[in-house]
């Protein structure tokens, strides 16, 4: 279940960093005639792909809470990512619910600076999937 932990995590560490250095901020040069289609597909693409890894994630973590929930590092995992999950449904499903309806580059920016957080989230969920993973190889 660590290993599984790990795999999901590093996924979802990968994709939200392209995500916010790369996708995100392709945004702004999408033209404003094709924007509302560029943003339904990708809105729709990307769902496919991280709702699964999240739910994933929430369920390993989860339950390798159950197993020992005295691991501080554990704790601090699912801290982590609830607080992705709470950025995801406070920050970005909004912004993507407001850019859905028109090409807006405030909307953009605010999309892009409020999915650092995420994306630092996820980053030092990384690192404490891989001190799992030493402690349970090494001990």
């Amino acid at each position: 279940m660590i290993i599984a932990n790990l795999v999901i995590t590093s996924m979802l560490t990968c994709l939200i960093w392209i995500i916010q250095i790369l996708h995100y901020p392709r945004f702004k040069f999408v033209r404003e005639s094709s924007f509302t289609s560029f943003e339904a597909f990708h809105t729709k693409s990307i769902s496919l792909i991280v709702m699964p890894l999240m739910i994933a994630e929430l369920l390993t973590i989860s339950l390798l809470i159950l197993k020992n929930p005295q691991s501080l590092i554990l704790i601090s995992s699912l801290v982590m990512v609830v607080l992705i999950w709470l950025s995801t449904f406070y920050f970005s499903i909004p912004c993507h619910n407001i850019l859905s309806q028109k090409h807006d580059i405030q909307t953009i920016e605010k999309l892009i600076m409020t999915n650092w957080p995420r994306t630092i989230l996820w980053s030092s969920k990384f690192i404490l999937a891989i001190c799992l993973t030493k402690g349970v190889i090494y001990e």
